[in-house]
């Protein structure tokens, strides 16, 4: 295209956006961050950007900080009379308050979502939503990638023998069939009690797990809760090993020690959360060319179908 394109990034994950600037060939431009004394956010584009195709790089964990400072990164942009910003959101925060399960509550996912478009987003392009339903929460056009394509990139130079994939919850049941079959395994499921936000109770295993290699798949970790307790229970039912997969490590509170102190072997995540810390069980996969090819298509009006992996 003649348009030009610039890439930057916020400062939730400036890691994943170097990578991702690197798989497309340029690099990073130029933005100043910073905060008042209060805490009030400040934004300023330090070069031309009229007439451009920009691409703006922010996750939101933490949700408060990050989300505002996405928001004001948009609106600077529409200002300075971009031709197009795509806000490129790796982990879409909110998503888990998706419908109104309860009374009196928000739907969060849906005011994020118009805060993103009343900001001036054009579209956005993220990356395994907790609920696939918030695209059509958008009056914009959303592009939905998936990490699977890492992740069973991963497991076919890395096979597992004798292997079933389970789903720690039923949320999570059609994500793990895909993978059972991509794979070649058998498929399990564990139906969960949640008495309150954050806490599980394992309830039943429906499926067969006994000397076999334990995949359990999941889009996004917060807790630990959900995945120890299905570790533990898995094991207790005769599971050789243990190997868990999530998109999104937001591993916050007690996380890091339930997963230090479980029977998990080894955990895979991608780079669309920074860790906090390091973790000898935690391996990192970067997504970082995914969302680079991506960001040439859209910005080429080319087709993404290519790399949505259901």
């Amino acid at each position: 295209m003649d348009t030009p394109l610039a890439i930057f990034s916020g400062t939730s994950n400036p890691a994943l956006a170097r990578a991702i600037a690197e798989e497309y060939g340029t690099s990073l431009g130029d933005v100043t961050i910073k905060k008042f004394s209060d805490g009030e956010q400040y934004v300023k584009y330090e070069q031309s950007i009229r007439g451009e195709d920009i691409f703006v790089i922010q996750s939101t964990p933490p949700p408060g900080d990050n989300i505002i400072e996405l928001l004001l990164l948009l609106d600077a942009a529409k200002r300075a009379s971009v031709k197009r910003v795509t806000a490129v959101i790796p982990y879409f925060g909110y998503a888990r308050q998706d419908r109104k399960d309860q009374p009196r509550v928000s739907i969060g996912s849906k005011l994020m979502a118009n805060l993103l478009v009343k900001a001036g987003a054009d579209r956005v392009l993220t990356m395994d939503l907790h609920a696939a339903q918030i695209q059509g929460f958008f009056d914009i056009p959303l592009d939905h990638l998936y990490a699977s394509r890492a992740f069973i990139d991963h497991f076919t130079s890395n096979p597992i023998d004798n292997l079933v994939v389970v789903a720690p919850d039923v949320g999570s049941l059609k994500m793990s069939r895909a993978y059972s079959k991509k794979l070649g395994a058998s498929l399990a499921f564990i139906d969960k009690r949640r008495p309150k936000a954050n806490e599980s109770e394992i309830m039943n295993l429906i499926g067969e797990v006994e000397g076999k290699n334990v995949l359990i798949v999941d889009d996004l970790i917060d807790t630990a809760g959900t995945l120890t307790n299905a570790a533990a229970a898995l094991k207790e039912r005769g599971a050789l090993s243990i190997i868990a997969i999530c998109t999104h490590p937001i591993l916050s509170g007690p996380a890091y020690q339930r997963i230090e102190d479980s029977p998990i072997d080894e955990l895979l995540v991608t780079d669309t959360v920074q860790l906090r810390q390091p973790s000898e069980k935690i391996k990192v996969l970067s997504i970082a060319n995914i969302f680079a090819e991506a960001i040439q298509r859209i910005h080429t009006n080319d087709t993404i179908s290519a790399l949505f992996d259901n």
